[in-house]
């Protein structure tokens, strides 16, 4: 009996190194190094601003002790690890069912919102069911590909009107965006959204269409959405009464180069959200510029990465949901360090795997590990090269 329970033990760890072998070979190893290193820095730049959130928040009664979101970043990190090494792990069928489920399940989370969600700093965006969750957030792990999903219906039968379709998700979201109100997810899913469509061969009128539709529902934000309009306007003509976006500029140009050193900022110490929103400006004072320029660099390497990946891809689904997920993730670290450089009106978004957040944090690695899944390929079969002129054949 002990030799039969044995040989299973060992038939058993076998097989687990024999599966994460070929994980480890058909992954895209240089992303995932690249997302860790991005993890890895987000821990010290959440480490470095901690303190001055944490003194801002505290109270007279209760008073944080500097590295309270440090250690809170910490514990979200090693989930948001968790979730990425899972949904890597899958194959890309698996994936992409996951992909679509969750992405159907946080649209129907986002119905109830309005109605049963909680409101902080006057947006609605967050669910309590025991633990905060915040629908948008894992939203994105699942939209890039239930969007090249239903855009990849048109390989099997050019009648379906995936376009149309699409165009009416993408409606919906805006709606359910907005009633919260959050405009900054509603432009980033609408470039999400926009990329896909591009890719997908949309004839060039529907692409005034789209930005027609756009440019009507920015005006309407404009005279209905006053936090907008006053983020709008203090980007466009200055102002006093919402003014961290110039506060951020200070911070982020006070280190100079080669920064101020670790936690020797003091500009941060004014900064709302230094851990969140603006922790590009402080990454600037405490570790300089060229710290900076780095990030960005990372955040370039990345991009590049995917579209090198998929240059060989043959499955029109992998093209556009790497694509989506990569859209998406450059957009919204783009537009975070472009606020942070006072060169884009505030938006209220992380910068992504290095900003402090619960949900933000663990939804963004799992868009990773989701990226890293649909895009693994066995390296030992030659694979046809994808040609992007044939995109346009399915339309």
């Amino acid at each position: 009996m002990a030799t039969a329970h044995a040989s299973a033990a060992a038939r058993y760890n076998r097989n687990r190194r024999s599966r994460l072998a070929v994980w480890w070979q058909e992954i895209d190893r240089g992303t995932l190094i690249l997302v860790l290193i991005l993890m890895a820095i987000g821990a010290v730049a959440v480490a470095a601003s901690s303190p001055a959130s944490a003194r801002r928040l505290s109270t007279a009664h209760e008073k944080l002790p500097d590295l309270y979101f440090f250690y809170l970043h910490m514990r979200w990190q090693l989930l948001g690890l968790g979730a990425l090494a899972w949904a890597s792990s899958l194959g890309k069928d698996n994936a992409r069912r996951f992909g679509i489920l969750l992405g159907a399940a946080m649209l129907a989370a986002l119905v109830l919102v309005p109605f049963i969600g909680s409101e902080v700093n006057g947006a609605r965006r967050w669910l309590r069911f025991g633990i905060s969750l915040q629908p948008s957030e894992f939203l994105k792990a699942g939209y890039p590909i239930l969007l090249a999903w239903i855009l990849s219906w048109r390989a099997r039968d050019p009648q379906i009107p995936v376009v149309g379709i699409c165009f009416g998700v993408m409606g919906l979201l805006g709606a359910l965006l907005m009633l919260q109100p959050d405009f900054g997810s509603t432009m980033l899913f609408s470039g999400t959204f926009l990329v896909l469509i591009l890719l997908s061969g949309i004839d060039i009128r529907r692409i005034g269409i789209f930005f027609g539709v756009g440019l009507v529902g920015l005006v309407l934000m404009y005279f209905t959405y006053d936090n907008g309009r006053n983020r709008i306007d203090n980007f466009l003509f200055g102002g006093t009464a919402f003014d961290q976006v110039d506060l951020a500029q200070r911070t982020l140009l006070n280190g100079g180069w080669t920064g101020l050193g670790f936690w020797m900022g003091t500009r941060k110490l004014a900064l709302p959200e230094a851990h969140t929103d603006y922790i590009f400006s402080v990454i600037g004072e405490e570790f300089g510029l060229l710290a900076c320029m780095a990030i960005v660099v990372l955040y370039l390497a990345i991009l590049i990465r995917v579209v090198l990946r998929l240059v060989e891809e043959e499955d029109l689904f992998t093209v556009l949901a790497a694509s989506g997920f990569a859209a998406q993730f450059g957009g919204q670290a783009f537009i975070n360090i472009l606020v942070n450089l006072q060169l884009f009106p505030s938006k209220g978004m992380t910068l992504p795997l290095i900003s402090y957040g619960g949900s933000s944090t663990v939804a963004m690695c799992l868009c990773m590990g989701l990226l890293l899944a649909i895009t693994r390929r066995n390296p030992y079969i030659q694979r046809e090269t994808f040609s992007l002129r044939a995109i346009g054949d399915f339309q």
